[in-house]
């Protein structure tokens, strides 16, 4: 059977998401999108080019027909900048599921989590439903999934850092909780990091610069793909227990 996920009531086959910002071109990042398999694509509103005709616009080349474009507040440090910059999205476009990211400086671009839990209470009373980037920390996870937030997003390291996932206890912990879709967001690397996302028992990852700055994009785009398939199959297949001794592959009785 098809192993999908769903986020707000929407049905995915992907769990890769990734992101539009850093590349070369307009090309290049579509490419990358198609070689990943994502079937989300974020979008940072107040940097990306959506509703201006006279110039060159992002749905140009990628269709918003076959992609689920997921309008985010990359860049805001208060919760009247991320509300003003989404209900702007939705006259736009109108794009309803979002993704919600509220920075407290940057240094280190990690979320101000008092301003995104007062943005969320207010998207989620407007009737967005809220993907929402957030701290590593199980605590207000959980607050945010109880205020109605669709989707976990804890950071995995630092936005742009290539780190991989510097916190996995916090990870899976937030995981075991949840009710609601959990997808590691910001710091993935490499394929390897996209993969032990996975293992947690993480939906899906987000990722942008990881693909965006690689020697290669569309290369990494594909190894992103198939390591976060093979990270979720992993995850299903449930791994062998660790040892502190050697055991044989072979049994050793009957030994000649």
């Amino acid at each position: 059977m098809t192993d999908t996920f769903t986020i707000a009531g929407r049905e995915f086959t992907s769990r890769l998401i990734v992101g539009t910002g850093k590349y070369k071109s307009f090309e290049e990042n579509a490419a990358a999108v198609e070689a990943s398999g994502a079937e989300i694509v974020t979008v940072a509103v107040r940097r990306v080019n959506v509703s201006d005709p006279n110039q060159p616009m992002l749905v140009d080349f990628i269709d918003p027909r076959k992609y689920t474009y997921l309008p985010n507040t990359a860049g805001c440090f208060t919760a009247d900048d991320a509300l003003r910059t989404l209900r702007l999205a939705r006259e736009a476009g109108g794009w309803n599921l979002v993704k919600l990211e509220v920075l407290g400086d940057q240094k280190t671009l990690y979320p101000n989590m008092p301003e995104t839990l007062k943005a969320a209470e207010v998207l989620i009373s407007e009737g967005f439903e809220v993907m929402v980037y957030c701290s590593d920390d199980p605590i207000q996870a959980k607050v945010l999934e109880d205020m109605g937030c669709c989707a976990i997003m804890p950071l995995g390291a630092p936005i742009g850092s290539g780190l991989g996932i510097q916190n996995p206890v916090q990870i899976r912990l937030i995981v075991e909780q949840a009710n609601v879709p959990v997808l590691v967001d910001a710091g993935v690397g490499t394929a390897s990091d996209a993969a032990v996302a996975m293992e947690l028992g993480c939906d899906g990852v987000l990722m942008n610069t990881a693909i965006a700055e690689a020697r290669d994009p569309i290369r990494m785009a594909r190894a992103m793909k198939l390591a976060v398939e093979a990270g979720r199959e992993a995850y299903l297949a449930g791994r062998m227990g660790k040892k502190l001794y050697a055991d044989p592959s072979s049994p050793l009785a009957g030994l000649i």
